[in-house]
């Protein structure tokens, strides 16, 4: 944005090395998929071991050469690291090769800014990516020197690096700002929501787990879904019926993967703000891939990360139809839905998922026979009003029967309003 760097191009040669100073170690097939989603192609994968990385170059002399050497072999414009790169061996790696280097929150971060499409998502991708450049700034041309004596060599008294850097602290800040009113204006939709007594349930799970397919199927949108990572950045939210609930709200998240970067996960709370006022999560997993528990707990540290864990969860395991088993809802010992196996593309268990959500979210109703007598026609009035009337009957001395089922916290809210104003 502010220095020349050379024209990356979609041919790129993908260096990966298993590190034993890692304890946690990316996946490689992963960093491919993460390629492919933004658009690249990849020519070559260079793979090697190290102790741990090259200070300077993160990779060894031997290596460096093999990496070269592939890249001219290819006529690659760009080399893609699946690690995190110092924006010194970042900038040694580019002057060694004489191409684009990027490493993976580089390329998360160009997948992000594809995807975006609201205008909260553009300024969160780009918060990010001025977040990510700051500290990879490098003097690209030097006119603007600090004052020198003689006619014509005065200079304004910063360098052009100098410059780049208060340019973006400004557009930072002014992007900080814009996103705090759109916060703002988040959580007012969700009061009104939270007023309307209204539960709220977030889709979460790994990226590519099929949370949009799924989201298509019991909303009847047409939520962009696509077999790529990140297909969805931007939040979605739609209005569902659930029997014996009523309307509940069903919002689709941006997906998460291993290692987020913190910047990442610092931008894109408002995003996941939806997470955390969540009645209920699911959590939907891609029950056929080989890692699904590595996924699973990567999906966890996430909402740990984000303060997501203590909110009640139920376990969506999709894809079923590449398993070729049946539908079926799984308990835990208190008999309450713990796992729903569904195939969000054929529409499979979708119903049975359906009753888990009404399940779990009914778990704290409070259905009741109420006698009303004729004076408290206020207190029946509110009941209606909140939807909460099952059926009614009169007996002979005009007392009312009534069937009532509604959330345990706006019964005793009731209860407590007929206290005080004897209705």
């Amino acid at each position: 944005m502010f220095f020349e760097r050379p024209e990356s191009g979609e041919r790129a040669v993908l260096v990966h090395l298993d590190l034993a100073s890692e304890t946690q170690r990316e996946d490689p097939m992963e960093f491919e998929e993460l390629v492919l989603s933004a658009g690249g192609d990849p020519v070559a994968y260079i793979m090697g071991a190290r102790t741990a990385p090259h200070p300077r170059t993160f990779v060894g002399s031997g290596k460096l050469a093999e990496i070269a050497a592939a890249k001219c072999a290819h006529e690659a414009e760009i080399v893609m690291f699946n690690h995190a790169l110092s924006p010194s061996q970042e900038r040694n790696l580019e002057r060694e090769l004489e191409c684009r280097v990027l490493d993976r929150t580089g390329l998360i971060l160009d997948i992000f800014a594809q995807r975006a499409r609201t205008h909260e998502g553009k300024l969160q991708v780009e918060l990010a990516q001025l977040e990510h450049m700051s500290t990879r700034l490098v003097r690209g041309w030097t006119h603007l020197e600090r004052q020198k004596g003689g006619i014509g060599l005065r200079g304004p008294g910063e360098t052009q690096l100098e410059t780049d850097r208060r340019l973006l602290r400004a557009r930072i800040k002014s992007i900080t700002a814009r996103l705090q009113k759109v916060g703002r204006q988040r959580e007012q939709g969700r009061r009104s929501r939270s007023r309307a007594e209204i539960p709220t349930v977030s889709l979460v799970g790994y990226t590519n787990a099929g949370k949009s397919s799924l989201f298509n199927q019991l909303t009847d949108a047409s939520v962009y879904a696509a077999d790529q990572l990140f297909a969805t950045l931007d939040p979605t939210l739609r209005r569902i019926q659930l029997a014996n609930i009523g309307p509940v709200v069903l919002a689709d998240t941006v997906g998460f993967i291993a290692h987020l970067p913190h910047r990442l996960v610092d931008a894109f709370k408002a995003t996941l703000e939806e997470t955390l006022r969540a009645h209920l999560l699911l959590h939907v997993v891609d029950a056929a891939d080989v890692e699904r528990d590595r996924n699973m707990y990567e999906v966890q540290e996430v909402l740990s990360e984000i303060g997501a864990d203590k909110i009640p969860c139920l376990q969506v395991f999709n894809k079923l139809d590449l398993l070729q088993q049946p539908a079926r809802i799984d308990r835990g010992e208190d008999g309450m839905p713990q796992r729903v196996w569904v195939s969000a593309v054929t529409g499979e268990g979708t119903e049975l998922l359906r009753e888990a959500v009404v399940e779990l979210l009914a778990h704290d109703m409070v259905a009741e026979e109420v006698l009303l007598e004729p004076a408290q026609g206020g207190l029946r009035a509110a009941l209606y009003e909140m939807g909460a009337v099952e059926s009614e009957e009169y007996g002979t001395d005009g007392v009312a029967r009534l069937c009532v089922r509604l959330p345990r916290a706006d019964w005793n809210r009731l209860m407590k309003r007929g206290a005080e104003a004897s209705w």
